[in-house]
């Protein structure tokens, strides 16, 4: 259900008007910098009645921001990473929609067609996924914030594409292509089991800062690393694979198919690796 809030940024003029301010990169610093202060504290406890936290899951601390809450450790003990060697994990809490990546590379998300490339901001990446698997994981502010690589494997680039920040609720891509106007980071892996694997966050309305740990190209990853974490707001990660790399589990298809989200958690099966056929002087090299 739409709150009043996002009734009027979305469908009223002022508060498009207002949009225009909301969404710049420069308000959400500011309004970061205001949820990095000990003036923010005095929200913490008002987010774990209205957001429901079961503060039991997480390491103890006394956090000194509302953003250190926000982006709190959960339990080592309850982090709870699948080690099935084929079983393909969740990156992150959250909800989840899978979508073919068509032939002519647009996918749909949200009741809105986007094109890979402009996703991607590449040409050449958008072509090598086409064909592929699109899983889009949509957080909200109750959910973990922190997020990890889906297996082993190696960096072979990163980039960041700057944009203006949206929420991320239906009712802001009903007016907005939300994914593509978003600030949004990707790195590009080479993975053990699912072959090249593209990992992208993407910001929304009060979340200016994708806090991803800097790796430079050719480094090793580990399946269950944390590979950064969300500040305030809901936010969102999609994952992209190439054609035949992996079979979702039947509930991921069967929620889909009844227009339907599947709840999922950070290191959990949600589907398997496919066979990788060898491919003659394959090189992981990024294309010129």
């Amino acid at each position: 259900m739409e709150s009043l809030s996002l009734r009027f940024l979305y469908r009223t003029p002022p508060g498009r008007a207002a949009l225009k301010l909301l969404t710049r990169p420069g308000f959400s610093r500011f309004a970061g910098c205001f949820l990095d202060s000990r003036a923010s504290r005095r929200l913490i406890p008002w987010a774990v009645r209205s957001w429901n936290v079961n503060l039991t899951e997480f390491e103890d601390a006394d956090y000194p921001s509302f953003n250190a809450f926000f982006t709190r450790r959960r339990k080592k003990e309850l982090l709870g990473i699948n080690v099935e060697p084929e079983r393909l994990i969740s990156p992150c809490d959250g909800w989840l929609s899978a979508y073919p990546i068509e032939a002519n590379s647009a996918f749909r998300i949200k009741g809105g067609e986007y094109s890979l490339r402009d996703l991607l901001d590449d040409a050449e990446w958008a072509r090598r996924f086409c064909g592929g698997d699109c899983l889009i994981f949509r957080l909200t502010p109750s959910d973990y914030h922190r997020y990890c690589f889906i297996d082993d494997g190696r960096v072979i680039r990163s980039a960041a594409i700057p944009g203006v920040l949206h929420c991320v609720r239906p009712i802001a891509c009903e007016r907005y292509p939300v994914y593509v106007q978003n600030s949004r980071e990707w790195t590009l892996i080479e993975t053990e089991r699912f072959g090249r694997v593209a990992q992208m966050e993407i910001g929304a309305l009060m979340v200016g800062r994708i806090a991803n740990e800097p790796l430079p190209p050719y480094s090793r990853v580990r399946r269950g690393q944390e590979k950064g974490r969300f500040e305030f707001g809901g936010s969102t990660i999609v994952l992209l694979f190439e054609r035949d790399r992996i079979a979702l589990d039947e509930r991921v298809h069967e929620n889909m198919r009844n227009g339907m989200e599947t709840r999922v958690r950070t290191g959990a099966g949600i589907g398997r690796s496919r066979p990788i056929p060898a491919k003659p002087n394959d090189s992981v090299s990024s294309p010129d």
